[in-house]
């Protein structure tokens, strides 16, 4: 099977690190033109724009601020005037504990709801118009396997706005699909990433890794092929599907 995606252009938010990053450099590899989208790493986005080969840029938007996340979209098209798939990547997980701080409490709420699922409308709300223009266009969000199963306590709200994603990326493939425009969620467990770390630290590697099916933890390099053959076309008639990464966690 051969995937080619050299006259597509990609958005992926959040890829200048983890399963972003090594999924920009996927689709690169791909022949796809990569817009790099990144909230704070400047340097690191750079360096993966100059990975992805010459025609990639960085974006940046900080996705818990509603003016830049309204215009992420508009930024690549005014550079590149077309946009392919958009691979909702970004996300946040913080810990929240049910004794911290009411104000503290609702602020992290705020911050992970506004990456994980207020930009992620947004930015769909910018893409589908431009994909109806143009006859069709694909979303791929990535969920986690936490929007099924939940999460510990600390994490309920990451697992909430993944629930939320899952439902939103299943609406627009119901709602456009007459428009050409197909959704598809991946929803990893966990994954070596810089954000797995945290809970990594806080729980344990043993309870990262203690139902896997597999004898080693998921790596970004993992997940990033499956978003470079749902961008190719070729699983079209999974449109609306979700498409679990959680190295057997659930079978085990």
């Amino acid at each position: 099977m051969n995937i080619d995606l050299s006259n597509q252009t990609i958005l992926v938010t959040g890829a200048s690190r983890g399963i972003g990053r090594a999924t920009a450099r996927a689709l690169a590899d791909a022949g796809a033109t990569v817009a790099v989208h990144y909230g704070h790493s400047k340097q690191a986005a750079r360096e993966v724009a100059d990975a992805c080969g010459p025609d990639a840029r960085p974006f940046q938007a900080d996705l818990t601020d509603l003016a830049d996340t309204d215009r992420l979209v508009e930024d690549v098209l005014d550079a590149y005037g077309q946009l392919h798939t958009l691979v909702l990547n970004a996300g946040v997980a913080r810990s929240m504990p049910l004794d911290a701080d009411t104000a503290d409490w609702a602020d992290d709420w705020n911050d992970t709801m506004h990456v994980n699922l207020r930009a992620p409308e947004l930015l769909c709300r910018h893409a589908l118009p431009h994909f109806q223009s143009k006859g069709g266009g694909r979303i791929v969000s990535i969920a986690s396997r936490a929007a099924f199963r939940g999460d510990t306590p600390d994490y309920m709200s990451y697992a909430a706005s993944k629930a939320g994603l899952v439902a939103l990326t299943r609406s627009v493939a119901r709602g456009f699909g007459d428009d050409g425009i197909k959704a598809f969620t991946l929803a990893p467990g966990f994954t070596r990433t810089d954000m797995a770390q945290d809970f990594i630290d806080t729980y344990g590697a043993h309870h990262v890794t203690s139902d896997l099916a597999l004898s080693d933890l998921t790596e970004p390099d993992d997940i990033a092929p499956f978003v470079a053959f749902l961008a190719s076309g070729q699983a079209d008639h999974a449109t609306g599907t979700t498409i679990d990464l959680n190295a057997g966690s659930y079978v085990h």
